[in-house]
């Protein structure tokens, strides 16, 4: 398969489930979870004083949850035909503005990174790929153009089109050009709500492509806590909120996954080392 392999080697029940739960919108579970970002606030200031001017709590969630992979990489498989794959690599969606304003054009990117990768590697690849993006409104990126082309097609065509493309899709079948250009495909589709200020979103997942995982955050916000000795004290927290599809991992694995997720979030000082060891996933 052009995105990964077939995992031959799951349990039965695991098999049976995408077959029982045939949408990724019948199979999605929600978690709600916020992280203590003085860890991460520490970090950023002191890597924009080493001249990273442009770090930030972003960065480091992608960083995060790439390293989450290389220990767990059973979150990062697919669904396609009813049958569970593991990815090639890790590819993560995002919806970006090319700019702040409400008329703002609004468009996806591809992210693609390495188990292997630091919170340096994370950095530069964002900020090249967003750069790149935003540089001019009037531009266009691949799935700009694959949409824009989609759109001049007439109403009823345009459906037998859709239709046509959620077939190849099932059986793999789709260009990798059109895979490349699709925000519908990848590892995990993030959304930050923290430039406009507001609680993250619970966001569906979608029924066309394979990207398993939606993960949400928010702005920061005060939260009162009790100290070991039982004294009131205050934090800076961020909430996020993952949609997770269950079919290609049980809970017990997301569960393990998210909480190395939040370690790094919490303790990001480790993502400027690669990973001691990258886990392969089943065969």
């Amino acid at each position: 398969m052009k995105e990964g392999r077939r995992i031959r080697t799951l349990d039965p029940f695991s098999t049976i489930i995408p077959y029982i739960m045939v949408e990724r919108s019948d199979s999605q579970n929600t978690i709600n979870d916020c992280f203590d970002v003085s860890g991460a606030e520490a970090l950023v200031r002191k890597l924009r004083a080493d001249g990273y001017d442009s770090i930030g709590i972003l960065h480091i969630v992608l960083a995060a949850y790439v390293r989450a992979i290389s220990q767990r990489p059973g979150v990062n498989r697919y669904i396609r035909g009813q049958k569970i794959y593991a990815r090639k690599g890790i590819v993560i969606n995002m919806a970006v503005k090319k700019k702040m304003s409400i008329s703002g054009q609004e468009t996806t990117i591809k992210l693609h990174f390495e188990p292997g990768d630091t919170l340096y590697d994370v950095y530069k690849k964002f900020n090249d790929l967003l750069n790149e993006t935003i540089q001019e409104e009037g531009s266009e990126n691949s799935t700009d153009a694959v949409a824009k082309i989609i759109g001049y097609i007439p109403g009823l065509v345009k459906k037998w089109v859709i239709w046509l493309l959620k077939l190849l899709d099932y059986f793999g079948l789709l260009p990798m050009a059109l895979l490349n250009a699709s925000p519908f495909h990848g590892s995990m589709f993030i959304t930050s709500m923290a430039s406009l200020n507001i609680p993250p979103i619970r966001h569906h997942l979608y029924n066309f492509g394979n990207v398993p995982v939606f993960i949400a955050f928010g702005a920061k916000r005060p939260e009162l806590v009790l100290d070991i000795d039982g004294n009131v004290t205050k934090r800076k927290v961020i909430d996020f909120v993952a949609n997770l599809d269950e079919r290609i991992c049980d809970g017990y694995y997301y569960a393990s996954a998210l909480k190395i997720f939040k370690k790094y979030l919490t303790y990001p000082e480790g993502l400027l080392n690669p990973p001691e060891e990258v886990v392969e996933d089943l065969p």
